[in-house]
């Protein structure tokens, strides 16, 4: 069993809600493989209110604008993450494995990136998000899908497909100008550790993204014949300044600033033109990362994304842990722990997950209070 310690500087904290931003939206597409679950999960399941975290006396003190925390703020933590109806369940647990380790958990201003017509409006989710933590310190985003949906090519599993994968590409355009670096993170993660030390990581020279590498990792099974065949696309990784390595995009550290300067985001959508044109990967919003930034990603502990726990793409089967130290669990792949411990099938992984679960089911009568949780003082 994996033991994990909460910082000794945590605290119960009240945070100011900043009522979400709701920019213009577009269509969203059908999805073969769960939307009515999605509705399923709003209509059965409610969210316990989370304990209050409180920041300690060495945490810096906020910037206000009468009650609300400005997000300009330079001693905020920014996070940012995607919010649908059907991976609701996870980022609400990926917020509260936050909230409980960190050292200054009211200095966090979490970034919320919302498709407009999921099946849950942005509206809706925001609420339930502000029900669920009524400090906390957040926006919501509406991601105008129109941007990508005509820029994504099919893949090996249809829930790679939803545009709102895409939508890290456009954290640059999206948050406040003032927001210069960001943590991106899945919905399918919790944190066991201070994500301060994630937000302290320094991205040396010019590197525009921080990431944990595996280096070990064969980067030929992630491309087609056709892309390995063509000497200009191969040569994009036998040019790297140093060896390219994969790297998972579920959990970065991001600065915004060189971001925009060097127009990633064009970077990224010239390569997902080509792939719609030659098809040269199967995967979803991966691929075209590892075509601009492998071998110029800044290399983190791989502690803070042990990833692969969902299992691989098509079957979802149980993964251990890796060896070592950690600070972060991911459910990538197709299995997710809510859904196999709804089933009664989880994996041992799972129940790692469960202590950050604030749903409850109103039909099996299960009820959460908030002594279930245990808070260092």
């Amino acid at each position: 069993m994996v033991h994990f310690r909460l910082h000794a500087g945590v605290l119960f904290f009240t945070v100011v809600v900043l009522f979400p931003l709701l920019c213009s939206g577009i269509r969203s597409i059908p999805s073969r493989e769960g939307n009515s679950g999605a509705v399923e999960v709003l209509n059965e399941y409610r969210f316990a209110e989370a304990p209050e975290y409180r920041n300690g006396r060495e945490c810096p003190v906020l910037t206000t604008n009468g009650r609300l925390v400005s997000s300009c703020d330079p001693s905020l933590v920014h996070i940012a993450m995607t919010l649908d109806s059907e991976y609701l369940r996870g980022s609400i647990a990926a917020v509260h494995s936050v909230l409980k380790h960190a050292s200054c958990p009211e200095s966090i201003f979490f970034h919320f990136i919302a498709a407009e017509f999921d099946p849950a409006s942005p509206r809706v989710l925001s609420q339930l998000v502000r029900s669920t933590f009524p400090s906390l310190n957040f926006k919501v985003y509406i991601f105008r899908e129109d941007t990508v949906i005509n820029l994504i090519s099919s893949s090996i599993r249809q829930a790679l497909e939803n545009p709102l994968n895409y939508a890290r590409n456009y954290l640059g355009d999206m948050l406040d100008l003032c927001v210069d670096r960001v943590i991106y993170l899945d919905s399918d993660v919790v944190v066991v550790d201070d994500i301060h030390k994630l937000w302290t990581t320094k991205l040396s020279g010019a590197r525009v993204i921080g990431a944990p590498e595996y280096c070990h990792t064969n980067l030929t099974k992630y491309f087609t014949d056709v892309f390995w065949s063509d000497p200009a696309m191969s040569g994009t990784f036998t040019s790297a300044r140093k060896k390219p390595c994969y790297f998972n995009t579920g959990v970065m550290v991001m600065d915004l600033v060189r971001w925009r300067e060097g127009n990633y985001r064009g970077r990224i959508e010239k390569w997902m033109e080509v792939q719609r044109k030659s098809r040269i990967y199967e995967l979803g919003s991966l691929p075209p990362f590892l075509l601009v930034f492998a071998g110029d990603v800044e290399a983190m502990d791989h502690r803070w994304n042990q990833h692969g726990l969902g299992g691989d793409n098509v079957r979802g089967t149980c993964r251990p842990l890796h060896p070592g130290p950690v600070s972060l669990l991911h459910w990538s792949g197709k299995g997710k722990p809510w859904v196999r411990l709804d089933a009664k099938r989880p994996c041992k992984v799972d129940h790692l997950w469960e202590p950050y679960d604030l749903y409850i089911r109103n039909n099996i009568g299960y009820h959460y209070s908030r002594n279930d949780h245990h808070h260092s003082s």
